[in-house]
């Protein structure tokens, strides 16, 4: 692994673990690796496609991760301890906590872990994260020293929740994720619709607000010439919610998974990225739309409002409120220069504030501290203060 020129002299050393969420790990671990070495350990079957997408900061390891219910699992655990024994990292960051085996791991790593919970709370009707039992996620937190949310009112809901004390509860935002952005240009893929397209991506589960969206587009009616409605990814089938649409020709459906550079060329045809969501934590879907410079419309849940509002990215409205999100979509449709300028605000905060080099930066300065701490305790320990008594 070649040293990045904004490595600094004795930067700490960073390993990473994580079992899914490639396109969060792909913007975070980028970042990181910007300011320090990073060693990044993730399943062969769900990252061997991704390889070319790590820069030069990230040694990438492409483990032979058994799936939760595998047999295999008690001996993989057992290699990746040895795996972690030999990196000797200063410090250990899951980028996740949805994992069940890795439990078994924690009490014998080196080195000081930090744990990215992305959903304090598991989202209802979410088939995928819920798989696993909540006594295993939670003590992925109970194991770990410190935790990383996305937003101040994740961070307070991780207090309250896993009991945490406020100085071991970290902010990082979720990076831009660049990389369909980047495909698209490499692909040369160019705007291939007329009229206003309005799309809707990613798990199509309840709390997405699914209905509530095919609610608005009726609602809508004729006040928006030449609407097209997107709706793509895996999930419940939008078809079973016929009844609910306006005009069921102004629909393209894509219901299965999507592959990238079609990502890229749903993210280019669009106008507007609709989050109709009826609960949330924060949005990865938001950071692609954002990197495209594609303006949102979302519901105020979760951090999304937080987000959105003080960056200039979309219009935020109720939850629940298949009117409100029509009228925005209208107001959006409306108005092009607005459009526009919430369009260039979305790619201004992409690639600045929210790029993953800045996050990458925070993140490296939080190791920093939390390595300080932990080095401070040991010693503490082993060379308690003059004077102090040993209680018998």
């Amino acid at each position: 692994m070649s040293a990045p020129a904004s490595w600094r002299p004795g930067a700490p050393r960073a390993l990473m673990l994580v079992s899914e969420l490639e396109d969060y790990t792909v913007a975070f671990a980028n970042g990181v690796g910007g300011s320090v070495p990073v060693t990044l350990a993730v399943p062969r079957r769900r990252y061997a496609h991704l390889a070319e997408w790590f820069g030069p900061g990230i040694d990438l390891r492409l483990l032979d991760w058994p799936r939760h219910r595998s047999a295999a699992n008690p001996r993989f655990v057992a290699e990746l301890v040895r795996l972690v024994r030999r990196e000797r990292p200063d410090v250990i960051h899951l980028l996740s906590n949805n994992t069940l085996w890795l439990n078994l791991a924690l009490p014998f790593f080196p080195a000081p872990i930090v744990t990215t919970v992305h959903d304090v709370e598991v989202h209802p009707g979410d088939a995928e994260t819920g798989v696993l039992p909540r006594w295993s996620t939670d003590l992925v937190v109970r194991q770990s020293g410190d935790l990383v949310v996305h937003g101040p009112g994740l961070r307070q809901g991780a207090i309250e929740r896993f009991g945490k004390a406020t100085d071991r509860v970290h902010v990082l935002s979720h990076p831009a994720i660049r990389r369909y952005a980047e495909l698209a240009r490499r692909e040369g893929l160019v705007r291939r619709t007329t009229g206003f397209t309005v799309l809707l991506f990613g798990r199509l589960y309840a709390y997405k607000g699914l209905s509530h969206f095919i609610e608005a587009e009726a609602l809508v009616g004729d006040r928006i010439p030449g609407l097209r409605v997107v709706i793509a990814g895996r999930g419940d089938d939008p078809a079973a919610l016929s009844r609910l649409m306006g005009d069921a020709a102004r629909y393209d459906i894509h219901h299965h998974f999507i592959e990238d550079r079609a990502v890229g060329q749903l993210f280019l045809d669009a106008d507007v990225v609709a989050l109709p969501y009826v609960e949330a934590s924060q949005s990865g879907v938001l950071n692609v739309a954002a990197a495209f410079g594609k303006p949102v419309v979302v519901t105020d849940v979760g951090e999304l409002r937080a987000t959105v509002v003080p960056n200039g990215l979309g219009l935020v409205v109720p939850p629940r409120d298949p009117q409100a999100f029509a009228d925005a979509l209208v107001r959006l449709a409306s108005a092009p220069r607005l459009l526009a300028e919430l369009g260039a605000r979305a790619r201004a905060w992409a690639d600045g504030p929210n790029a993953p080099e800045a996050i990458g930066r925070s993140a490296a300065e939080l190791y920093g501290r939390i390595i300080t701490r932990s080095a401070a305790s040991r010693n503490a320990a082993v060379h308690p203060p003059v004077g102090a008594v040993e209680r018998p």
